[in-house]
């Protein structure tokens, strides 16, 4: 069974990256169990070079249309330069917290009323 986190590494390889890192986030939002509509993306790129940040998400989002259309609803993207990853210590960013709050949270909510 070929994974949504596999689907976008695949698609995203027609970018040429020299580091891709996907990572399903579906676990940190009021989702069911094992979903894939989350996901932060690092991906570091030549052809981002001379590029906006707005040109560069314009570009993987187009990459990744077929994927987005069919289940992602939120995709954290950190589009970077070989440059910029480098003079990042090649880390990318945290994503932040989910503001719809966990399904812990929730149920956890659900008691205090």
């Amino acid at each position: 069974m070929t994974t949504m986190k596999n689907r976008i590494e695949n698609s995203l390889q027609s970018l040429q990256p020299q580091f891709l890192e996907v990572i399903n986030e579906s676990y940190r939002h009021a989702v069911p169990e094992g979903s894939e509509s989350h996901f932060k993306v690092t991906i570091v790129s030549d052809a981002f070079d001379g590029k906006t940040l707005v040109a560069r998400h314009r570009l993987v989002n187009t990459t990744l249309t077929q994927e987005i259309i069919r289940s992602i609803h939120a995709l954290a993207l950190h589009t970077l330069t070989p440059a910029e990853w480098q003079a990042r210590n090649e880390t990318a960013r945290e994503s932040p917290p989910c503001l719809g709050g966990s399904i812990a949270e929730k149920r956890a909510g659900a008691g205090k009323k």
